[in-house]
């Protein structure tokens, strides 16, 4: 069922790829497989894979990447000021948006 879902988005976002005026603004990972597939380099097993994989290992990749990442900081107080101060400089009086 899963492998039937992935191949049903990846074609709605081939659909989506081939209507669009500017391809800048829609280009991320699953675009550039679809466009690698195109040119003979991937094929539409390998495409549906990769993005099963990132859509199945990525969540549990970010999470404890971050995490671990967290612990770091937390572990060093100095680089944590560091950090904080290099987004006050890039940010400023702004408010913080995700």
């Amino acid at each position: 069922d899963l492998k039937g879902a992935i191949e049903m988005l990846i074609e709605q976002k081939r659909q989506k790829l081939s209507t669009v005026e500017k391809l800048d603004e829609h280009m991320d990972f699953a675009s550039q497989l679809i466009f690698a597939q195109n040119r003979g380099d991937l094929t539409a097993e390998n495409v549906n894979q990769c993005v099963l994989e990132m859509m199945i290992a990525a969540p549990d990749t970010l999470s404890v990447t971050l995490f671990f990442m967290l612990i770091l900081i937390a572990e060093h107080p100095t680089v944590e000021e560091e950090m904080m101060r290099e987004i006050e400089t890039v940010v400023g009086k702004q408010e913080l948006q995700s």
